[in-house]
């Protein structure tokens, strides 16, 4: 695909969809950001052009296919939290799911052959073995995971019926920020471990809850595999420049290969901030495996993907500095 291309990028007002729309940018692609804002920012839309809609609406859809020229799709906009999911499962269906639905019918009546899908590590639940390879079973243990499995399965068979081309990417824990720009993680609520260990050393929150002690791990806390957003997003473009030629559909793990608990992360702020982090167990959320770890070999072997940010520390630093 041609670095003058235009893409798609759907949720390109959130976190990790800003940050792969500026890698965009920064490569010479044109980026349309269409996101409905209702958790991403306006002031992190950083497209060519940027739409406010909503996958709901097929109209909103339409509308733009009509409008503008599209060669590929990056879809981000989806709801993420586990503890929500399982609280609000149908909140999750129905935005991860049927608005997958209502974007791959607008592509494919639009011509639109080329998506590349925001996957989770969510979807392998509680893995036998770790590092957990892409031919691990599809086995999620919560509503958000099973969101993205069905949605996973929904490209494999769009694959086959209508010759489309589809690479999901099964990122693990996203984290840190480009340097020298606004963005960042901006979540409300936040749920991701990192900024919530910043913002409780910093006093920006209550002490830290750590949910769970009591996990089969070696300080008994959940142990998770960090990686850089934009070793995400570098990973995003890798996957449309090594689309197929026509019904074809990929998976791919993105992660560090290397887990941290809970803990580990803890003492990894409080060596680089030189503060300690007030932080207090809580009881286990229901839904969460006790351990989550990737193997990275397929996308460095098969999309060249290079990680730049590969310890923990170095993902730290980017949102202190």
């Amino acid at each position: 695909m041609k670095k003058s291309a235009t893409i798609l990028v759907s949720g390109g007002a959130g976190y990790i969809g800003s940050h792969t729309v500026w890698y965009l940018n920064q490569l010479g692609y044109r980026t349309i950001v269409f996101d409905n804002l209702s958790t991403g920012f306006r002031q992190d839309m950083l497209g060519d052009v940027n739409r406010i809609g909503d996958l709901q609406n097929p109209w909103d859809l339409k509308r733009l296919f009509l409008q503008e020229p599209i060669d590929a799709v990056i879809h981000f906009a989806a709801n993420i939290a586990v503890g929500e999911s399982v609280k609000e499962p149908l909140k999750y269906y129905r935005n991860n799911t049927v608005s997958l639905v209502n974007l791959l019918e607008t592509m494919q009546a639009s011509g639109v052959k080329k998506l590349v899908f925001s996957s989770t590590a969510a979807v392998y639940g509680n893995p036998v073995l770790c590092p957990i390879s892409e031919d691990a079973p599809i086995a999620p243990v919560n509503p958000y995971g099973h969101s993205k499995a069905w949605g996973e399965q929904m490209l494999r068979d769009c694959a086959s019926a209508y010759g489309m081309d589809f690479v999901a990417l099964r990122y693990f824990n996203a984290c840190g920020k480009a340097p020298a720009t606004h963005l960042g993680e901006k979540h409300d609520p936040e749920t991701h471990l990192i900024p919530l260990v910043l913002d409780a050393v910093a006093g920006r929150r209550p002490p830290l809850k750590v949910f769970g002690n009591d996990y089969n791990t070696l300080d008994g806390t959940c142990i998770r595999d960090y990686v850089h957003v934009l070793d995400l997003a570098q990973a995003h473009e890798l996957a449309l420049q090594k689309m197929g030629d026509g019904g074809s559909f990929s998976a791919f793990n993105l992660g560090n290969g290397q887990g941290h608990s809970v803990l580990e992360v803890i003492r990894a702020v409080e060596e680089i901030c030189q503060k300690p982090v007030p932080f207090e167990f809580a009881a286990r959320r229901e839904g969460d495996p006790a351990v989550l770890v990737a193997s990275s070999a397929k996308a460095k072997e098969k999309l060249g993907w290079k990680p730049k940010f590969e310890s923990l520390q170095s993902i730290i630093k980017t949102l202190v500095q």
